[in-house]
């Protein structure tokens, strides 16, 4: 993607964050005109900043011959909804009390681990991302990334749990509001600003330590508890650093990714715009900085 149509991309965005939910369809089919590729790059920013697929129900239905009804946009089948899991359904040990949040790549939910007799955070795969490999490849990733990270400013991983062809990363329940939250509240004082900024460096820096950059720090993917400790979440886009030759890093810095489709085989960019360093929002190699990008946004 060029700078001239990365700025027109992100302007459309910006603007149709701005309307409602059901509004944004009819907005983009009207200021993208005839330019397809256009309206599925903003539509893929859209969706990686939503925390849910609501964004879908404004899009219009695109009908191909031979193919089944989908939404324009990123490909999202209308039959691959998530699965609503209820209370009282046991995965393995673990049995749902709740649903208390959407992701990327499935739901979350509040369980009571029967064994231990404690509360735990169930983040559950879909059956249409299971049978993805790439999106189940990150899944698993990020179990073997979280395994990796003991810190205090990091939920911690208990375990990975499969049972009845539900796949679930079973984590630790951090209570309290995410930082999207707690800025909506207004301006908070500089000794607490200045407290949950430390956490999340700190937090950021031990999982660099351990050669792993989170790639989607956002105010939602931080979690403040009630006595002040901050708990970063999310590593599902998270990647490792690995060494490189010095013709391989410069082969992979001057290459640019033209086609958001090339960037995840789903037509997503990866990360949320909002906070993307210009490197990650380009395709590019990323590295510890795109973290540091990012935090600073926050």
């Amino acid at each position: 993607m060029t700078d001239e149509r990365w700025v027109r991309v992100k302007a459309l965005f910006q603007a149709a964050v701005e309307r409602p939910i059901e509004e944004r369809g009819a907005f983009l089919a009207a200021a993208t005109g005839h330019d397809e590729d256009l309206r599925r790059e903003v539509e893929s920013l859209l969706m990686s900043d939503s925390s849910d697929e609501s964004f879908l129900r404004g899009l219009p239905v695109v009908r191909e011959p031979g193919r089944p009804d989908h939404f324009a946009g990123p490909s999202m089948d209308r039959a691959q909804s998530r699965p609503v899991l209820t209370a009282g359904l046991r995965i393995g040990p673990y049995e749902i009390v709740a649903s208390i949040g959407a992701g990327g790549m499935g739901e979350v939910y509040r369980a009571r681990d029967t064994k231990l007799n404690r509360d735990v955070a169930l983040k559950v795969l879909t059956d249409s991302f299971a049978g993805d490999p790439a999106r189940f490849d990150r899944f698993t990733r990020e179990a073997q990334m979280l395994a990796a990270l003991n810190h205090a400013n990091i939920a911690h991983l208990h375990g990975l749990e499969e049972s009845g062809g539900i796949r679930a990363l079973v984590m630790e329940l951090v209570e309290g509001d995410d930082l999207s939250h707690r800025i909506g509240r207004g301006a908070m004082p500089l000794d607490e600003a200045l407290s949950i900024a430390r956490q999340i460096a700190h937090a950021l820096e031990a999982a660099h330590e351990q050669g792993i950059i989170h790639r989607d720090l956002k105010p939602a993917n931080i979690k403040v508890r009630a006595d002040g400790t901050v708990k970063v979440l999310d590593f599902g886009l998270a990647k490792t650093i690995e060494p490189l030759s010095s013709s391989a890093a410069a082969a992979i810095a001057d290459s640019a990714i033209t086609s958001p489709a090339a960037l995840t085989g789903a037509g997503m960019i990866l990360g949320t715009a909002a906070y993307m360093s210009p490197e990650q929002a380009k395709g590019r190699a990323a590295d510890r900085r795109t973290d540091v990008w990012a935090f600073g946004v926050v």
